[in-house]
């Protein structure tokens, strides 16, 4: 472990120290032997050298992202690097650490930029990039609910956040209640398009097949059940005026709206002191 990574390593939480949660069997006998060899000043293997910390953690997120976190092991994040699993603990302790660093490496892509003054453009900004990072990464919506945000990286993104709402005079748990908020806003959106996005790959996988005229009486018919039960009269206006909430060329605008109304609420809150 490097200078950088031993730095890294020290801004995790004592209690929730990565590598020592949660570690297998198999994990914690090789990574001791690691340890052992580097306590009697052995060199790391050739292809360890080779290696880093940041190389194995982009190649566990291309697995994630192409196969789900569950795809994720020492044996195969190896594989993908062609080398051996044993090089992989010269680096990460455990696959419960490397877990924990996928996720802390994404929570760096939801970078909060440098405060510019502007407290609002400021939460615009780290709200969007919260997002697209959800976006890039779909598999961490289902994932991270078991692992507490809690890296270096989540630390970063709270001070500048902090940082930005400092000249607004707030106590300091008002301000971070803000940003809270902000992301609150941004993990419920997300969990929305993302279902909006499962429920247009079963409509498709259920109509397959089906012609136009087919799909277009299995609607109707479907409708009809609706009117017929009397209970949905302004969604079925909804449905007459051809307003679909779920379309997809509607979906950034409708995150948009929700996050100007959450950022005119939070400024009308500061106006009324």
């Amino acid at each position: 472990m490097d200078e950088e990574d031993e730095e890294h390593a020290s801004l995790w939480p004592p209690f929730y120290l990565a590598g020592r949660r949660g570690q297998a069997a198999h994990d914690q006998r090789l990574h001791a032997h690691v340890e052992r060899r580097r306590g009697h000043g052995e060199a790391p293997p050739r292809r360890a050298r080779s290696l880093s910390r940041d190389e194995i953690v982009r190649a566990a997120i291309a697995v994630a992202d192409a196969e789900g976190p569950d795809a994720i092991s020492m044996r195969r994040i190896a594989r993908e690097l062609n080398a051996g699993a044993m090089s992989l603990y010269w680096h990460v302790a455990s696959k419960e650490e490397l877990l924990d660093l996928i996720l802390d490496a994404v929570q760096g892509e939801m970078e909060t930029p440098e405060p510019s003054g502007d407290w609002r453009a400021d939460l615009q900004a780290i709200a969007r990039n919260e997002r697209a990072a959800l976006h890039r990464h779909r598999w961490v919506m289902d994932f991270m609910g078991g692992r507490p945000p809690m890296g270096p990286n989540s630390l970063r993104n709270a001070e500048r956040g902090l940082t930005a709402l400092g000249g607004l005079g707030l106590p300091k748990a008002e301000a971070i209640n803000i940003l809270m908020t902000v992301t609150t806003y941004v993990l419920g959106a997300v969990l929305r398009e993302l279902q909006e996005m499962r429920g247009e790959q079963d409509w498709k996988r259920e109509l397959e097949g089906l012609g136009e005229e087919e799909t277009r009486k299995l609607l109707a018919g479907y409708f009809d059940s609706l009117r017929a039960s009397g209970r949905y009269p302004r969604l079925l206006e909804l449905i007459d005026e051809g307003v679909d909430p779920d379309a997809p060329e509607t979906r950034d605008a409708r995150f948009e709206f929700g996050l100007t109304c959450m950022l005119d609420g939070i400024a009308a809150r500061l106006a009324a002191g």
